[in-house]
């Protein structure tokens, strides 16, 4: 950004766009290719599991069979509450939502957490272990909560999809439920300097606590322009309802400008690299169920927006009847964006204070100068 004594020129970018602001191990976005550590998101969406991209966001590289089983373990054995938090959860309202619910939940584990004031790598690692095995817990547990249902431990050994699932509907998943799921959290897991990390980098930076820094992230996830897109694709579907009423319903939203949401992003501009994965998923669980409905729905006005507007479909999009077809509620579709995304959020804050500056920019001031103050009875 250019300093702010050169008045002749344009001193900011709206948003920040363009702007580098740090810099980062961890993932990059190069044209439409996303990589965690220099693997490219293809690869390990289609061979990895989330427990291994939580290892290497974290360590920086892929775990070997050991150090996989480990975390593994270690994630469900870690994936326990405090009884406190829980009792806190009940007295919450059944009408808050559940990215409230999160964010006062993510704050109060804080207090019961044994390294709280410690704030060595070690320590911060052990911390990053326990939120990425929680987040998952409390949102299962507040959904039954707010059913009148008792919340449900998480297996031990299993993964995190699998444990998300279970906790949810005390059910066991089929295989292919734990795969998209599993497949949900791998592609949502980091997302380089997007608003809700550099909001948890910003807090880390002031060297607060990893937990502080997650909340501010969660804070900034739940933004409608962050966060909540594919809540608003599958309210879209809903309301188009009907294959047939696809084309009708796109064209005249077209003509009316209506934005129809689950397209174009921020920073791909050839396509998201994450959507295609998402689509067959969403295809495979709709056809197992025997209720294509959505995803021919979705499939026309993939076709219909593309070739009218040139926008390719985003992550948002397919992961709205992926996240149906698992019968998992519209409004817990953003706290799985949370369950995922607090893997690279802790990855983040982990290295923000490996090499910890202070964040903190200038503003360009529009306001007025040369004022002078005058007693109350003068002020026309």
């Amino acid at each position: 950004m250019a300093p702010l004594d050169q008045q002749d020129k344009a001193l900011t970018d709206a948003g920040l766009e363009g702007i580098v602001a740090c810099t980062s191990a961890i993932c990059t976005i190069v044209g439409s290719q996303l990589t965690y550590r220099g693997y490219d998101i293809d690869d390990l969406a289609e061979h990895s599991n989330f427990e291994e991209i939580v290892f290497l966001l974290w360590d920086g590289r892929l775990p070997r069979r050991a150090e996989l089983d480990k975390l593994r373990n270690e994630l469900a054995a870690n994936a326990i509450v405090p009884a406190q938090v829980i009792e806190a959860l009940r007295r919450f309202p059944g009408s808050a939502k559940p990215m409230e619910v999160l964010r006062t939940a993510v704050s109060l584990l804080a207090l019961y957490d044994p390294d709280d004031l410690d704030m060595s790598p070690e320590a911060n690692h052990r911390k990053a272990l326990r939120l990425t095995a929680q987040m998952p817990t409390l949102i299962a547990a507040f959904h039954r909560l707010r059913q009148g249902l008792e919340p449900v431990h998480p297996m031990a050994g299993k993964s995190t999809a699998f444990n998300f699932l279970w906790m949810l509907n005390e059910k066991e998943p089929e295989p292919v439920a734990v795969d998209a799921m599993d497949q949900a959290l791998i592609l949502h897991a980091d997302h380089e300097l997007n608003a809700s990390t550099f909001s948890a980098r910003v807090t880390a930076a002031t060297l607060s606590d990893i937990h502080s820094a997650i909340v501010s992230a969660i804070g900034t996830l739940k933004g409608p322009l962050h966060g909540g897109a594919n809540e608003q694709v599958a309210a879209m579907l809903e309301k188009v309802g009907t294959v047939e009423n696809t084309e009708p319903w796109v064209k005249d939203a077209l003509e009316r400008k209506e934005k129809i949401m689950g397209f174009g992003h921020r920073v791909y501009r050839d396509g998201d690299p994450r959507a295609k994965h998402l689509k067959r998923m969403a295809q495979q669980l709709s056809e197992l169920r025997g209720d294509t409905r959505w995803y021919e729905m979705s499939v026309q006005i993939e076709q219909l927006v593309t070739s009218a507007k040139k926008l390719p479909a985003n992550v948002d999009f397919y992961s709205a009847t992926v996240y149906t077809q698992l019968g998992i509620p519209r409004d817990l579709f953003t706290p799985i964006f949370a369950v995922s995304r607090v893997a690279g959020w802790t990855a983040h804050v982990l290295e923000q204070y490996e090499h910890n500056r202070l964040i903190r920019p200038r503003a360009q001031y529009t306001g007025p100068e040369g004022q002078r103050w005058v007693p109350v009875e003068q002020r026309g």
